[in-house]
């Protein structure tokens, strides 16, 4: 995609193409996860992947913005019962629509502490997450490898948990280091700020969000990436054990890295 795109937001114009989080009204967690160094030093292309809360709000100029991304694939992570509720991303001429639902439990089955601490209960459900939904996970990274499908869009309900996960273990294929990767899991902490103030001012009678729901504190993520490795050696060598071929890691770095 060449030439900078821009769009009016409140007022004043937005060039979506500079900044890694394009600016819209009804997605909080819309961003791109380029521009980090990785293996050799090579920096993650920009403009190929992004990451993002669920799409299915998008109307108006938020629909025009969306579009003007040049998104080919949207990865949609939600659970089917989440999708059957809220609806998908708007059809687009040229998108094509993936639906992945890597298998997980309930996250109300496993009760939350202020004693256990927020990062150990996050890491705890992506631990569980990694385990019970593995091949969904590979299945959403096969599809990021393929640069035809590029630009792609990865997301869940909050895009900070499936998402989080999903472009954790594709960051970390790429060389890039857990701080770099934890720092950007930790921005969906002030996305789910403004969500949830715009929710209490659309549906002022919706009940407060639990804290994990809002929380991604950045040890999460660290904590996370560092059992993965203790239980399986290397990131790669969990996902090539969970059915991922080598050569999707080739296809992944060839495209995705400077």
């Amino acid at each position: 995609m060449s030439g900078r795109l821009s769009r009016t937001h409140y007022g004043r114009r937005v060039d979506l193409t500079s900044t890694p989080t394009a600016a819209f009204e009804k997605l909080f967690n819309f961003r791109d996860v380029g521009g980090v160094p990785g293996l050799d030093g090579r920096p993650v292309r920009r403009q190929r992947l992004y990451r993002s809360d669920s799409p299915h709000r998008i109307d108006g100029a938020d629909r025009e913005a969306f579009g003007a991304l040049g998104i080919r694939t949207v990865i949609d992570l939600r659970r089917p019962s989440e999708v059957q509720e809220h609806g998908r991303v708007p059809t687009y001429d040229g998108l094509v629509y993936q639906h992945i639902h890597p298998e997980h439990a309930l996250w109300e089955e496993s009760a939350y502490s202020e004693e256990l601490g927020m990062a150990r209960y996050l890491a705890d459900r992506y631990r569980d997450l990694a385990t019970t939904g593995a091949a969904g996970l590979v299945a959403a990274i096969e599809v990021i490898a393929d640069a035809e499908a590029a630009p792609v869009l990865v997301h869940c309900v909050a895009g900070k948990d499936r998402t989080g996960v999903v472009c954790a273990l594709t960051l970390s294929l790429l060389g890039v280091a857990d701080s770099d990767i934890a720092e950007d899991y930790a921005r969906s902490t002030a996305a789910s700020a403004r969500f949830s103030e715009w929710l209490a001012s659309t549906m002022p009678e919706a009940a407060p969000l639990p804290a994990p729901f809002l929380g991604s504190p950045a040890e999460a993520m660290t904590l996370f990436l560092g059992e993965l490795r203790d239980r399986h050696g290397s990131v790669p060598d969990y996902l090539i054990g969970a059915g991922l071929a080598p050569e999707r890691i080739d296809a992944l770095r060839g495209h995705l890295l400077s």
